[in-house]
């Protein structure tokens, strides 16, 4: 009986995205490693477009039963480091394909894809590598910690206990995923093309950096408002007194950094919410910000040294903004409203935009109070000025789009939440 004719006796239509799947499903698999190579993109690329069972039709049949021989190991490492560069090419960086995988893999393929990776890397080893490249890597553990005397997927598999089919499906899903990963603005150059050493004029003391943090984190975690608003007076003093500083040493540089960009993932729920505090925090420090609703995450472009301080207040804020919606929807009154999700959309879109207020406030009062008012309106206009051809080079086809409020007692109860937020700084002049 041919195929069409068993599918329509048997009622059902071909799984969508099945193109190619010849590759696994011919009686005699492929062994050499360049076609095991082209069988596993071509059960991603059916993976990536619906078929849910490519996957494991493919593992199936280049594994079976049978050890995971070298030739099929070896076209894995082939697959996965071809889809990997072409990623990387299209402006991923290491931490997007983390966040990505977090929220789209389970945990083995995430961490095979980390490893894939470190795999990457290795001829970079004696080349100049971006600092933002080498941060990334160090925080993820992309390091070959594998034997060079055996292909690394059979170790891999054997370190978390897993069948040849098992090991060989989650390489399928991590290439699904990466193959579905859309182009990105290449915002830092690729391994072997940047010079070895870092940015010299710009970047946050990590002194400075270090005490903010603290502060922040034991304003955070307090349960005194007295204590809170202490903790974090201080960290505001510390950031605003540095950023008008740096912001005058900086102009006087006879060659002055360019503008930076970094992205800033977003959890759900509410990810639309949130992004509007990430761009009110973003406007207040002389950042731009676009947000990417597909696949959950901003891209910010900016001083360095203003990112940093996007990136802490953001972090301080969201955990603020989240205790208040939670402790505001365990209130007695309303509480059926109170835990729904127009209300708690409503609040964190508000939260968002009276936090954008009170750092528009606090930024005209920082530069009023500074030493040199007069000297440094214009560098600051100066400053936006670079920050915002940068952006519009990265992005010439910006559209705005506007969030929905449906909940008033939302909205209310949010602005209330954040003119009681501790800012950590008043802001950055």
């Amino acid at each position: 009986m041919g195929k069409q004719n068993r599918r329509r006796r048997s009622g059902r239509r071909p799984e969508s995205g099945s193109a190619g799947s010849e590759f696994w499903s011919a009686q005699r698999p492929p062994t050499d490693p360049e076609q095991i190579a082209n069988a596993l993109m071509a059960a991603a690329m059916a993976t990536a477009q619906g078929a849910a069972s490519a996957a494991d039709r493919c593992a199936s049949a280049l594994a079976g039963r049978e050890p995971l021989t070298p030739e099929t190991e070896h076209g894995a490492r082939l697959a996965g480091q071809h889809i990997i560069s072409r990623v990387f090419e299209n402006g991923w960086l290491p931490e997007d394909v983390h966040q990505a995988a977090r929220r789209h893999l389970d945990e083995y393929a995430s961490g095979l894809l980390i490893d894939v990776i470190a795999a990457y890397m290795r001829p970079f080893a004696d080349k100049p590598v971006d600092e933002t490249w080498r941060a990334q890597l160090g925080e993820l553990n992309a390091v070959v910690w594998w034997s060079n005397s055996a292909p690394h997927l059979g170790q891999w598999a054997a370190k978390h206990l897993l069948t040849p089919v098992e090991a060989l499906t989650a390489v399928v899903q991590a290439l699904a995923l990466l193959i579905r990963l859309p182009r990105l603005e290449l915002i830092r150059p690729l391994p072997g093309t940047a010079p070895a050493m870092a940015a010299v004029h710009h970047h946050v003391d990590e002194k400075i950096l270090g005490r903010v943090r603290g502060l922040l984190a034991k304003a955070e975690s307090t349960s005194f408002p007295e204590e809170a608003e202490s903790l974090s007076a201080k960290a505001q003093e510390l950031m605003t007194k540095y950023a008008l500083d740096r912001v005058l040493v900086d102009a006087q540089a006879s060659v002055p950094d360019p503008p930076g960009a970094r992205r800033i993932w977003l959890d759900t729920p509410y990810v639309d919410a949130k992004a509007l505090l990430v761009d009110a925090v973003a406007n207040a420090n002389r950042c731009r910000g676009i947000f990417s609703s597909v696949w959950g995450f901003m891209t910010l472009v900016g001083d360095e040294g203003d990112l940093e301080v996007v990136e802490l207040l953001v972090t301080s804020l969201l955990v603020q903004a989240t205790r208040a919606m939670i402790a505001s929807g365990n209130q007695a009154e309303r509480s059926a409203d109170s835990r729904s999700r127009s209300y708690r959309k409503s609040f964190l879109i508000a939260y968002a935009t009276r936090i954008g207020e009170r750092l528009a406030a606090a930024n005209e009062e920082a530069i009023a109070e500074s030493a040199e008012p007069a000297r440094l309106l214009p560098v600051l206009a100066s400053h936006q000025m670079k920050v915002d051809a940068a952006f519009d080079e990265l992005f010439p086809d910006v559209r705005n789009r506007g969030v929905a409020i449906s909940n008033a007692n939302g909205w209310d109860d949010g602005r209330t939440a954040a003119d009681r937020a501790n800012l950590g700084a008043r802001h950055r002049g």
